[in-house]
């Protein structure tokens, strides 16, 4: 019999489900909010949490499935829907609740509406009681590979022709594993006594980075104490990239929440970091950042549109420039599963045109001979060299700066470029131009 907690549990998830689905919320910060207002031990927070993101994940592959058994969805309820994907979720991918349990308890909830849930019983038994349709029974290779990874069409074809067949399925098979928890350490000579501490593992890629499977970095001491910060891997690998002797007159160009901002003030002593942010909430986040961390008197911050920097500070200001630009999100993807669902192909053009136009802003307000480390968080050609490559054919007194790392994997062309299988992070790309002196 499932125990009333487990019942409470699901019905959070399929109220996060609902927000997600019909309202458009982020996943992250829906299920946040339900999770902080609810009551649930943290054991059934945890399975909220694997029932949300794993539904979601799923969600083209659950809806090719439940259309085999619905004949037409438009005619449920939307809560009926949805409760058939989180229960046909567990079914298929969770091997610890018993599929009894997992049907009994969909019952359960579908009893909010009149006869609903006789239906829901009946589709679930069918999936019980017959073989599953098959997937590689789809003949179209791209149709195929979207029903099996559960990504759109349009994004599957975008991996192909970017990474080749092999490459776009491992891409898109390693979003299925668990994001790591991972922090950044403020101070070098603790990584190894940290790691330790927070029984964590030193990063492949960062050498400031610790990671583990999963934990709440947040609620230790350490975090507390500023001795740490959250801040992906990959993301640590931008604020070095600007070799910073500690004099400079940096500019973070898009800065909340703010954790490369306040990777670059760690290397100031005398100089300064201008953090930009459209909105006061994400530009207090910066300043709150930076207080826990003991650099808020390197850290400024101004509330602007980076495309405005020219105007704003006139030329030759800056010693060095970081524009971590407004992407799609792409290489987000394995901790925001909705990401893959609410993007069109069409973006990345609009994308470019706003990355292009904070970069043609800021390199006017750059000192002769300085650089723009230019980073985004998507694995899309068109929002990384495609954009750099249109910067350097507009503006001839720049040039590339070949970036180099340990692993060379990551290394392309003078970028890094980390796709999320390589290392089971973020995707990312950082790329690097001068100011000819």
């Amino acid at each position: 019999m499932v125990n009333k907690k487990e019942e409470r549990a699901r019905g959070v998830a399929l109220k996060v489900l609902q927000e997600v689905f019909e309202k458009g919320a982020y996943s992250n910060i829906a299920l946040n909010k339900e999770l902080q207002s609810s009551q649930l031990s943290q054991a059934d927070k945890s399975l909220v949490t694997e029932l949300v993101y794993g539904t979601v994940a799923r969600k083209i592959t659950l809806e090719w499935y439940l259309a085999h058994e619905i004949a037409d969805r438009d005619q449920l309820d939307s809560w009926v829907y949805h409760l058939l994907m989180l229960s046909l979720y567990q079914i298929l991918y969770l091997d610890k609740i018993p599929n009894h349990a997992i049907v009994n308890e969909a019952v359960n909830l579908a009893k909010r509406g009149r006869g609903a849930e006789k239906f829901v019983n009946a589709i679930l038994r069918a999936f019980l009681n017959k073989p599953l349709p098959d997937i590689a029974a789809i003949k179209r290779k791209n149709k195929r590979l979207s029903v099996q990874y559960s990504a759109p069409v349009w994004l599957v074809a975008t991996l192909i022709e970017e990474y080749g067949q092999e490459r776009a399925e491992a891409i898109l098979a390693s979003l299925f594993i668990r994001n790591k928890a991972s922090v950044r350490v403020t101070d070098l000579s603790k990584v190894d006594e940290l790691a330790q501490a927070l029984s964590a593992e030193k990063s492949d890629l960062s050498p400031v980075g610790l990671v583990k499977a999963s934990g709440h970095f947040a609620g230790s001491q350490a975090f507390k104490e500023g001795l740490i910060t959250i801040q992906d891997e990959t993301s640590q690998l931008v604020a070095p990239t600007l070799q910073l002797e500690g004099w400079e007159e940096v500019l973070d160009a898009c800065a909340a929440p703010g954790g490369k901002t306040c990777h670059i003030a760690s290397y100031l002593t005398s100089g300064q970091v201008t953090a930009l942010d459209l909105y006061d909430h994400k530009l207090t986040l910066i300043e709150e950042n930076a207080h826990r961390l003991g650099l808020a008197n390197r850290v400024k911050t101004q509330k602007l549109d980076a495309v405005q920097v020219a105007e704003t500070f006139g030329p030759d200001r800056f010693d060095k420039i970081l524009v971590d630009a407004p992407c799609s999100g792409i290489g987000l993807m394995r901790r925001k599963p909705d990401i893959k669902y609410n993007k069109e192909s069409a973006d990345f053009d609009q994308l470019q045109e706003i990355q292009l136009a904070i970069l043609d802003s800021v390199c006017q307000s750059l000192k002769k001979g300085g650089i723009i480390t230019y980073s985004t968080c998507t694995i899309v050609r068109k929002e990384n060299q495609d954009v750099i490559a249109k910067f350097l054919d507009r503006h001839p007194n720049f040039e590339p700066v070949a970036l180099t790392h340990e692993c060379s994997d990551i290394v392309q062309n003078g970028c890094i470029v980390i796709t999320p299988e390589q290392y089971l992070t973020d995707g990312f790309f950082i790329s690097q131009v001068r100011r000819k002196s």
